[in-house]
């Protein structure tokens, strides 16, 4: 085994849980001052520097699975230190997660909601996309994304959506024109499975989803597409998006108007009901 970073990471605080780096290093300080090793010596055991092993177990570096998988094994933790490994990898892939630059401010405002709600007239809103459909998009888009950058802004979409599964959940309502709904972006089967993962959303509590259908003759959202978030303990804020050029405003007068639209927009969609019926008719055409 080779000391290298392979082995093990640095990780910025602000990017990996330092809480559980820190309290697996604790772990394992504990599980080798038990054994009688110094760090040096369970560093040479393990085929690693004395240096790496302070840095683990000071939670100043990402332990990889090899390396715990292997003290545990030499310290005789009976799978305590193994049992981490899961969530190292995911406090990893999580660090993974990088928005455009344009897109981190709004990122940030989403990830403390308590309401978000959301007129959709181009596509799916990001938080409500499948992970075919996410992909989909980036693949298409022109000029052409290199793998690397797709996987990652794939990752950081998705991972925007643990938000709808947090307790508290944000308040969250939607408004989709029926056009998005009839666009099979990514194929039929990758259609399919986003109108599905729609009735699914549809029916949680902290989500009103409805539907802006194509015979309207009067629609309020011809403007464009745009959200309006509250932060916790913070006014509501607007945000607007058009080929990644991204607007917050605090200002309440712009804030008030796009409310104000929102409402309108609501109340000439179909109901909740309405719009999760006509979701279903839409799959059954498929």
């Amino acid at each position: 085994m080779a000391d290298t970073q392979e082995s093990c990471e640095p990780y910025d605080d602000g990017e990996l849980s330092s809480d559980l780096m820190r309290a697996i290093g604790k772990q394992m300080k504990v599980l080798r001052e038990r054994a009688g090793l110094t760090q040096r010596e369970l560093g040479n055991q393990l085929g690693y520097s004395e240096e790496l092993i302070s840095s683990v177990e000071r939670g100043r570096r990402t332990p990889q699975p090899e390396l715990l998988t292997a003290a545990d094994e030499v310290l005789d933790a009976g799978g305590v230190l193994k049992a981490t490994i899961e969530d190292v990898e995911r406090a990893k892939a999580k660090a993974r997660v990088r928005h455009p630059a344009w897109f981190r401010d709004y990122a940030r405002l989403e990830r403390e909601a308590v309401e978000i709600n959301d007129y959709s007239c181009h596509d799916i809103p990001g938080l409500f996309q499948t992970h075919g459909r996410a992909r989909a998009l980036y693949e298409m888009r022109k000029p052409l994304l290199d793998e690397e950058t797709i996987e990652q802004r794939v990752a950081s979409r998705l991972a925007r959506q643990e938000i709808l599964t947090r307790w508290p959940p944000p308040m969250v309502t939607a408004v989709i024109d029926e056009s998005v709904l009839r666009r099979p972006l990514g194929g039929r089967e990758v259609h399919k499975e986003q109108l599905e993962h729609l009735l699914r959303l549809g029916s949680m509590r902290s989500v009103e989803l409805q539907v802006m259908p194509m015979d309207r003759t009067e629609h309020a959202g011809m403007g464009g597409p745009f959200i309006l978030l509250t932060p916790k303990g913070k006014p509501q804020i607007g945000y607007t998006e058009v080929q990644h050029y991204a607007r917050l405003t605090s200002d309440p007068e712009e804030v008030r108007i796009l409310a104000a639209r929102y409402g309108s927009i609501r109340a000439q969609a179909l109901t909740m009901r309405e719009s999760l019926a006509l979701i279903k008719d839409l799959l059954g055409e498929l």
